[in-house]
């Protein structure tokens, strides 16, 4: 089954999608082909634990209900720096973003109405 991902280091999101039976070591590569970046100098996490490149996704807990199209797990990432050591583990949060002008706001009690049918 297929695992709906979002690879996270920094400020930088790559969304990508992989079999339950995909290795760490693939995912790695997928990473290397988009942020050129060899697979021995990544580290992937899974909250704060790091990920062994000889599992699967789906034994390191991503299954197809845990990693949906519409909610993709989180895996962690960092890189190897230049005196060999990795760097700690780092995730921005995603902006906020601004408030919706008054025009945009609900006016009336009619428009709530429509609101909840259409969900």
């Amino acid at each position: 089954m297929d695992v709906f991902l979002m690879i996270r280091r920094h400020r930088t999101t790559i969304f990508t999608d992989a079999k339950e039976s995909t290795t760490v070591l693939e995912l790695k590569r997928v990473v290397e082909g988009i942020l050129k970046r060899l697979p021995e100098d990544q580290r992937l996490y899974k909250d704060d634990q790091v990920l062994d490149d000889a599992k699967t996704l789906g034994d390191c807990g991503y299954t197809s209900q845990t990693a949906r199209p519409q909610a993709p797990a989180t895996v962690g990432l960092a890189f190897k720096s230049l005196d060999d050591q990795f760097e700690s583990l780092r995730i921005d949060s995603f902006s906020s973003p601004p408030e919706l002008p008054d025009v945009m706001k609900p006016q009336d009690s009619g428009s709530s109405a429509n609101e909840q049918a259409v969900q």
